[in-house]
């Protein structure tokens, strides 16, 4: 059984953050990914309080967005801090993460989340475009959990 640190090869994390650049270039929003190998309970649940350990709440315009994946449990979530539920309408994160799943259900998780977190930023742009003077408040590496 691979670790959360071990499930992604060299070369598919730094596809994931490179999506994660690209993605913020449309964008002032802020994008994370977290990977953990079990998700213990309700998923919307693991997916907040990682939100809130990695600090996600405290940027300027509140609009960080989490990408969650628990690989062993077969699950995700994508959440978004104030800022954006107050701005995007109900199933706002539905086309990112059906688009997600297309893929995670081959198999290929790398490049779901990779087009999940590309399309992430095309939404987010609707609301929070990319201003000149943005500035990166979060980091664009991935975290890990257990």
């Amino acid at each position: 059984m691979a670790s959360a640190q071990t499930f992604f090869n060299d070369a598919q994390k730094l596809r994931i953050v490179n999506a994660i650049k690209e993605a913020e270039l449309n964008t002032s929003g802020e994008i994370r990914v977290h990977i953990e190998t079990v998700c213990k309970g309700d998923v919307l649940d693991s997916a907040a309080q990682v939100f809130a350990m990695l600090k996600m709440n405290q940027t300027k315009l509140r609009n960080g967005v989490l990408i969650y994946l628990a690989f062993e449990s077969r699950q995700f979530a994508i959440i978004g801090d104030a800022g954006i539920n107050a701005v995007v309408p109900d199933g706002f994160w539905n086309t990112t993460k059906d688009l997600m799943i297309s893929y995670f259900k081959s198999g290929d998780f790398a490049t779901g989340l990779e087009q999940g977190i590309l399309e992430a930023g095309k939404q987010l742009k609707q609301h929070f475009a990319f201003q000149h003077d943005d500035v990166n408040e979060l980091p664009d590496d991935i975290s890990f959990g257990k």
